[in-house]
């Protein structure tokens, strides 16, 4: 990978083989920004962008999952109004966590797509056949990616990702047509 990315050809490949795709949480489902109340509660601010992309990837067959370093009841609520079931939580080594993931949903490498945003992330980006990131990631993650969304993390970057995935796929019009007035009218 360079830091001049892909050329579009081979992201366009690249993307068109994706079965999965796995998120970090801090940084690109959030704007990495962490909040705590007097009371120890802890709040997150997820995209309703992001949302909606994730919802729609999945429709068409692409399986989402999440794998983050901390542990949060605010993530398992957000991944389950989602629909998403893969969910690591409370790993560092997200490599490691990877593996776990594939004993129950076997997929080749090649077909794995992985957003971050920072060092933990690497591990698992630098192994999977696309590497996404987000506008405000760390320089030597960007370095590493085969795409970089413009909208940072927590902010429209996942859907930018799911765009791009069902772009490549064939699918975005399809997905986007029941949004859409029905021209005859």
């Amino acid at each position: 990978m360079n830091p001049d990315f892909c050329t579009q050809t081979e992201l366009h490949e690249r993307a068109a083989r994706i079965k999965l795709l796995l998120l970090d949480v801090d940084g690109v489902l959030t704007d990495g920004r962490l909040y705590f109340g007097n009371q120890g509660e802890e709040f997150k601010s997820f995209s309703t962008l992001d949302g909606q992309g994730i919802k729609a990837l999945q429709k068409t067959g692409v399986k989402v999952g999440i794998i983050t370093g901390r542990t949060s009841n605010l993530v398992a609520r957000r991944a389950s109004d989602l629909g998403i079931t893969i969910l690591v939580q409370g790993r560092e080594d997200k490599w490691e966590a990877l593996q776990d993931i594939l004993q129950e949903h076997p997929v080749a490498l090649e077909q794995i797509a992985f957003m971050g945003d920072d060092w933990p992330d690497l591990a698992v980006m630098t192994r999977a056949g696309l590497a996404l990131t987000v506008a405000n990631a760390h320089s030597s993650v960007v370095e590493r990616a085969h795409w970089q969304s413009r909208e940072r993390g927590g902010e429209g970057a996942v859907r930018a990702a799911c765009d791009l995935i069902m772009k490549a796929q064939g699918t975005f019009d399809t997905a986007l047509a029941p949004y859409l007035a029905d021209a005859s009218l």
